[in-house]
């Protein structure tokens, strides 16, 4: 396994990252509903353990809460080892302030979240999505406050805009405040929103990308057939906002040209589509789901390939310029 920097961090994580969105079983027809049980999320853990994959992705949204549980249980015993980051500020509990990032409600998110994953300490704490009912200086004065206690050791968001992550920082080192050291963001092969903006944005302040969703919600692993029913309980069977914008025939023809690439240079799509996002140097982490052992020693073995200048100016040929259907298009879901 190779390791990059997390942001402007000290912290070494590795550039394959495990997305724990599939952990927990309780709301599993539900975009952020696990369907692995916790004998399952072991093995998955204890193969990244072996693989070197030392960064886990999570959330107190995640099967309410109980990614983080059984992610807390499953590495009792090698805790120091991992990279924890977890996220808050999505609604998925009772109470019409139980979401946003407000500084009561993160205050009492990251008490819960620490309970859950049976630690004192969460190695990077992400701000789930922005809420346009809080300002951000109380959001940060809250993160200021969690930092300093001791319960977080660096703080990042996830879904912001450009101009939201450079807000924040810029706000942050005025006040003296932690700044956010990562953003999270859908970014593949088949979105590429975050080029034209957010990745400039990391690249002058020093924020580590980590891309979500980087094989498209599983398109670009060729599992979805051209004039096909989707498969009952995929992801994009689940999310028809970005099937719409996937499941179309200029997509498939991408598809098949992305492929013939890969096999003419021996590779697969999922080891180029893992590939061409660590090719950006602003990229920390990878951050790939699995739901089986045999997945994690897959994205694991994504490393062995490094794409060449030649190769990446091929693709740039081959690969649409538009933004996708990801963080420029999503909800501000807090609203009254």
């Amino acid at each position: 396994m190779k390791y990059r920097r997390l942001g402007s961090t000290g912290l070494l994580v590795s550039a394959i990252g495990l997305g724990a969105n599939n952990f927990g079983q309780m709301s599993p027809s539900q975009v952020a509903g696990g369907n692995l049980s916790f004998e399952t999320t072991t093995a998955v853990l204890d193969a990244c353990r072996k693989a070197g994959i030392n960064f886990i992705d999570t959330s107190d949204l995640y099967s309410e809460g109980q990614s983080e549980e059984f992610i807390g249980r499953a590495i009792k015993g090698y805790r120091t080892e991992v990279i924890i980051s977890s996220k808050a500020g999505m609604k998925w509990a009772g109470g019409v302030n139980r979401e946003g990032l407000t500084a009561s409600h993160l205050k009492r998110s990251i008490d819960e979240s620490l309970k859950r994953l049976q630690t004192d300490y969460i190695d990077l704490y992400q701000m789930h999505i922005q809420d346009p009912l809080t300002g951000i200086d109380e959001t940060l004065r809250a993160l200021d406050d969690i930092v300093t206690s001791g319960k977080v050791r660096y703080v990042g968001c996830s879904n912001f805009l450009a101009w939201e992550l450079v807000e924040g920082i810029q706000i942050a080192r005025q006040s003296g405040w932690p700044e956010f050291a990562t953003v999270q963001s859908a970014f593949s092969m088949l979105e590429r929103e975050p080029e034209h903006e957010l990745i400039h944005a990391a690249a002058k302040y020093g924020t580590g990308i980590l891309p979500y969703y980087p094989l498209a919600s599983g398109f670009l692993t060729g599992k979805y057939k051209r004039d096909t029913e989707l498969p009952e309980g995929s992801r994009l069977a689940r999310l028809q906002w970005t099937a719409d914008q996937y499941v179309n025939d200029a997509s498939f023809d991408l598809l098949e040209a992305l492929e013939m690439f890969a096999a003419q240079r021996d590779h697969t799509m999922v080891e180029l589509a893992f590939a061409w996002l660590l090719a950006h140097p602003e990229v920390s982490s990878v951050i790939a789901g699995a739901t089986r052992v045999e997945q994690v020693v897959q994205n694991a073995a994504t490393m062995d390939w490094e794409l060449t200048a030649a190769d990446m100016a091929e693709l740039e040929g081959i690969l649409p310029d538009t933004p996708g259907p990801g963080t420029g298009n999503l909800p501000r879901r807090r609203s009254l």
